[in-house]
């Protein structure tokens, strides 16, 4: 089939690669603008982008889809489908009416559940047992289109964003190719969402950092899990601000209160949580040093 690919980060590569290796036309590559990077400020490629020029398919990178010519552009690549995958832009309707086989995109939650920018890191913080990826018909309401596909994964209890992120991203490749098949021959199926049972996955913020001690063991963990690695949580210890990265309950209890160091060991730091239990985190950032496990940091900075 020939199709017209819009994707921009990591977690779309996988879905590229895997519509080549299936010998589709690809007949453009949509990424978002490359963006200035690290000290340098070096305007760096999409990982998406990187992938398309590999393989020598033309690229292109709109600022605005609305902006005049887009469609005229797109159009003359005559795609039959085109495939969304963590883009980074609402398409307009005259862009999703344009190819005769849709417009779908590929979804990391099982819609309705989690619409929105940032489903792995809310299902985690969540404490979800359980999440996946969908694929729907793109509809111009956010994330609210018929669904074609889904595929459910669990969660482990001490997974962490960037695991499950690398997980679903292989997943949704997977699930996207049987589905464009199914498209390709007109058995796909579709069912309309349950709006009355979407809930919302907002886009995150340092403003989600901060650890509030008075929350159980359990929560604090999956809000670390949730924000690793950014915007990552944060802690106060010994009048410093530290990001904390990694954790695990230990299934002890304190009477200590909530917020309190309970003390240090070769795992890492204890601290009390406000369910009673502690909490010992493993992996932390100080202000100007690298992020490190908390035994490598407390071997030079013991905390008292």
């Amino acid at each position: 089939m020939r199709i017209v690919f819009m994707g921009t980060p990591d977690f779309a590569v996988p879905s590229l690669e895997r519509l080549i290796a299936d010998g589709h036309d690809i007949a453009a590559v949509y990424t978002q603008p490359d963006k200035p990077k690290n000290r340098g400020m070096k305007l760096t490629p999409s990982p998406v982008k990187e992938v398309a020029l590999a393989h020598q398919i033309p690229v292109v990178q709109p600022q605005k889809l609305r902006e005049e010519g887009v469609l005229e552009t797109l159009a003359a690549y005559q795609p039959e489908l085109i495939v969304v995958v963590a883009y980074g832009k609402l398409l307009p309707k005259a862009l999703i009416d344009l190819p005769p086989k849709g417009c779908i995109n590929v979804h990391s939650s099982l819609l309705p559940k989690y619409r929105g920018a940032a489903p792995i890191n809310w299902a985690v913080i969540n404490g979800e047992a359980e999440t996946g990826v969908t694929i729907m018909d793109i509809a111009e309401a956010l994330d609210a289109g018929d669904i074609i596909s889904q595929a459910a994964t669990p969660i482990d209890p001490n997974e962490s964003v960037e695991t499950l992120h690398d997980r679903l991203a292989v997943m949704g490749a997977e699930l996207l190719s049987r589905t464009v098949v199914s498209i390709a021959d007109g058995t796909a199926r579709r069912i309309p969402q349950e709006d009355s049972q979407s809930t919302y996955a907002p886009m995150l913020s340092r403003e989600l950092s901060p650890i509030d001690w008075s929350r159980s063991a359990r929560e604090i963990h999956n809000q670390i899990r949730g924000l690793t690695p950014w915007p990552a949580t944060t802690m106060e210890l010994s009048g410093s601000t530290f990001k904390v990265y990694a954790a695990e309950e230990t299934g002890e209890t304190t009477g200590k209160p909530a917020g309190t160091l309970v003390g240090t060991d070769k795992r890492g730091i204890c601290m009390a949580c406000g369910d009673g239990h502690v909490l010992r985190i493993l992996e932390i950032q100080a202000p100007g040093k690298k992020r490190m496990k908390a035994p490598d940091y407390l071997r030079g900075h013991p905390i008292v």
